[in-house]
């Protein structure tokens, strides 16, 4: 008798050629989509920002005169988004990116 445990070489090809048109289907919605994520993730960092000036101005009685502000008092451990753009704050804690000026 033989023992016919494990998979063929053809077996192996077929699954290795699925998965590999499998990535070549996903790969290119994935770079596609990749300024979406960035911006939504900056969108959520100007929200943060707003909340931490809030703070900022609950804890001081005043909104803080810059980002800089925040990250010396350690309200902040940044100051640009995660995609690189610089952000402005405005006097009533407002904060937009830089390139929206």
């Amino acid at each position: 008798m033989k023992n016919e445990k494990g998979f063929t070489l053809i077996e192996m090809l077929i699954v290795l050629m699925i998965i590999s048109t499998l990535l070549l289907i996903t790969i290119p919605h994935i770079s596609t989509n990749n300024s979406v994520v960035q911006n939504k993730g900056c969108e959520a960092f100007i929200k943060l920002v707003e909340t931490q000036a809030h703070t900022y101005e609950m804890d001081k009685g005043e909104f803080p005169e810059s980002i800089n502000v925040l990250m010396s008092d350690g309200y902040l451990e940044s100051e640009t988004c995660p995609n690189g753009d610089e952000l402005i704050m405005e006097a009533n804690g407002l904060v937009k990116r830089k390139s929206e000026e």
